[in-house]
């Protein structure tokens, strides 16, 4: 059987050398015929020329790098489009995800799932990472009316079919986790050991993950309308409550010329309302002029080691 592995690279120069020794430590050479596919983020740093010096080294690499930074989901489906392996793992270049852990993941594949994800049972990220990485998965488990779990990344062995459908979603929104979970397949979990970084720091700033979080949530979810339509029912119904409350008070005779501050208070809140109300919308309406102009997903610029490819886009 054929092994594929793709890892994003992003900055990473000096772990591509370790990644692919490990790697190649780890899967075992009588079971399974290995494929390495290292895709360059448009790296700011000697990112690439690494992964040429070491396809050359090692044939079993395939380098492709992109024409710009297009982001770290965008660049696994570039991967993912030119794998020809059975399975298939998907792991960060950082070595936060061991290579050690593979053949756990692949033995507990032979039982017959389609998917193996790895459980970091105790992660190695700093505190700001893991707290609102807790959040941001409460908050997309909510949105979306699913069960996610914040120990679960992209780290994982996949079977080439459940590729095959994932790789069929041609959004423009990319997020593999969320995909693989909605093309659905029998799934499983290993825990593993999650390593602390060894190289520089993460490429992911609090900026980063707000916009990567919003993006997730406007692709996977349409619950912030069905929210919106609450609030303004709810806002509604207080409306009329107030307006039955004023006629009452108009044929009781209990009218003053008070009121002033609840006036004011109500014109902001509810102006307030209605700017959220727009934003929301025209974020949505954003996103899908982003998608009907049909663009690319990603360009490559350049590749070693392999073959032009359909999915190339």
């Amino acid at each position: 059987m054929k092994l594929s592995i793709v890892s994003p690279v992003y900055r990473a120069e000096k772990d591509l050398e370790e990644l692919i020794t490990r790697i190649k430590k780890a899967v075992p050479s009588d079971v399974f015929a290995l494929e390495i596919i290292l895709v360059d983020d448009f790296s700011q740093d000697n990112s690439w020329k690494e992964i040429e010096r070491l396809s050359a080294i090692h044939p079993e690499i395939i380098g492709i790098k992109l024409s710009r930074n297009f982001g770290q989901h965008y660049a696994i489906t570039a991967g993912l489009d030119q794998i020809s392996g059975d399975y298939v793992v998907v792991m960060d270049c950082d070595l936060q995800d061991k290579p050690e852990e593979i053949p756990a993941l692949l033995e507990k594949a032979k039982e017959g799932f389609d998917i193996v994800l790895a459980r970091r049972f105790n992660r190695q990220d700093s505190f700001l990472k893991k707290l609102f990485s807790k959040l941001f998965y409460k908050t997309l488990g909510y949105l979306t009316g699913s069960k996610q779990d914040e120990t679960v990344a992209n780290f994982g062995v996949y079977k080439k079919n459940v590729i095959t459908e994932v790789c069929n979603l041609r959004e423009s929104i990319r997020y593999f986790p969320t995909m693989v979970k909605w093309v659905g397949f029998k799934t499983a979990y290993v825990d593993v050991q999650h390593a602390s970084r060894q190289q520089g720091e993460s490429n992911y700033n609090l900026k980063k993950m707000l916009n990567l979080a919003l993006d997730i949530i406007l692709a996977f979810s349409d619950k912030p309308l069905r929210l919106i339509i609450k609030l303004g029912m709810s806002i509604a119904f207080i409306s009329f409550l107030m307006a039955a409350y004023a006629i009452y008070s108009k044929i009781s005779g209990d009218v003053s010329v008070s009121g002033y501050a609840s006036l004011i208070t109500s014109i902001w809140f509810l102006s307030g309302c209605i700017l959220i109300t727009l934003g929301v919308i025209g974020l949505y309406v954003g996103k899908i002029f982003e998608g009907v102009k049909n663009r690319p997903i990603y360009i490559i610029e350049r590749k070693v080691n392999t073959v032009e490819n359909d999915k190339d886009k």
